[in-house]
């Protein structure tokens, strides 16, 4: 049976199997690990709280890069492309690149991708790619240590996908003899934590001591009068020293008769400095996330050549999530040009990672082509002296 006859019987109706999950909580769990980590919600926080973190993520989801797919076959190519650029991708998207940002930010974020190839009912092509919700399926080994099967809920119980063919899934670093992958995020929840309880600290006090807040001190002297009326001269000051404060629109002065001492709450008392303790937990998501701070908007302190080392480890890091995607853009659209009946295979050509002043490019570029020429020049010298 080839592979147009194994969707000629799929019904015209053709439903997302990783999604509408069942309400009924009754459910066997026996064998079965969740695919979303169970501190999912904490990263969603962290992105939410640390605009930082939620920063560099888009970066790297940015940075990562556009692509084409080659076809093997150039009588194909035009439909190839015409596919990648408006297949349907959810319910409002279009495009295999939307498909695959999507893909990337659930792979970063938790440390698992799992999305979904849809057929035509006439089983000719691809009708829409679906991002499916991690919470929605479970994951177990298979019937050896090299295969996974992800099930969904049905009726009140995981049931394994009935066409795994189109179901694909990639896992993150996953540890060894784990089917789950570990989100770039994991190790930064305790760091995220004390920088929030700075931030939480920071605005608290500015509340407090931004907003001037004033000390009104009457003392009585020794003369009888004012200790027999030293309630009724305090009101009067409060009452006088709350008109003057008042947002009227003007200033106006206030008047006292008397010992009178007046101070601003807590000026006495300094700011705790912040900068050093932020700039520690700040270093320790860079290093995490891999983003050079000077692309998140941190002026610290670096040379020329220390920024030029930055986005090469930069570029090592995003030339590794690019291979993590190729197999996936490459089932896709193997099985796009399978299911038209083409015997013809894609793979995925990504533009070129330029993270350097274009200058100096062309000057790395000129100084390899001269010392290739030296290397000529010299070999052929030596060839003339043997």
């Amino acid at each position: 049976m080839n592979l147009k006859d194994f969707f000629s019987f799929r019904p015209r109706g053709v439903a997302v199997q990783t999604g509408r999950p069942s309400g009924n909580s009754y459910e066997s769990w026996l064998g079965y690990t969740p695919l979303v980590p169970p501190d999912a919600a904490l990263f969603d926080a962290m992105r939410e709280a640390v605009p930082i973190i939620d920063a560099a993520l888009d970066k790297i989801v940015r940075l990562t890069g556009s692509f084409a797919m080659e076809c093997s076959s150039p009588r194909y190519q035009k439909e190839l492309d015409e596919f990648v650029e408006n297949v349907r991708v959810g319910a409002s998207s279009s495009g295999l690149s939307q498909f695959i940002s999507s893909y990337l930010y659930s792979l970063l974020t938790y440390g698992n991708a799992v999305g979904e190839i849809i057929p035509d009912p006439d089983g000719r092509g691809i009708y829409a790619l679906y991002n499916a919700k991690l919470r929605d399926l479970h994951i177990r080994q298979g019937a050896t240590p090299l295969e996974v099967e992800l099930c969904a809920v049905k009726n009140g119980r995981l049931q394994p996908v009935p066409y795994p063919d189109l179901i694909l899934f990639t896992a993150l670093n996953p540890p060894a003899g784990e089917l789950r992958g570990v989100p770039i995020l994991r190790g930064l929840p305790f760091v995220t934590g004390i920088l929030i309880k700075i931030f939480h600290c920071m605005g608290t006090n500015f509340e407090r001591a931004g907003n001037l807040r004033y000390a009104v001190t009457y003392r009585p002297r020794d003369q009888r009068l004012d200790k027999v009326y030293a309630r009724e001269i305090a009101e009067n000051i409060a009452r006088e020293w709350s008109s003057a404060m008042s947002d009227s629109g003007s200033v106006r002065d206030f008047v006292a008769v008397g010992d009178v001492d007046i101070k601003v709450i807590g000026a006495d008392s300094q700011m705790l400095e912040t900068q050093v303790p932020v700039r520690q937990m700040l270093e320790q998501i860079v290093a995490k996330l891999g983003i050079p701070p000077f692309m998140l908007g941190l002026h610290w302190s670096t040379t020329e050549r220390m920024s030029a080392q930055q986005a090469d480890i930069l570029t090592s890091e995003l030339e590794s999530y690019r291979r993590l995607l190729n197999p996936v853009l490459g089932r896709i659209c193997n099985l796009f040009l399978a299911l038209r009946g083409y015997a013809a295979t894609a793979r995925p050509v990504w533009s070129d990672i330029n993270l350097q002043d274009e200058a100096e490019a062309a000057n790395i570029r000129l100084l390899h082509a001269r010392a290739k020429a030296i290397e000529a020049e010299i070999a052929q010298f030596q060839g003339k002296e043997e």
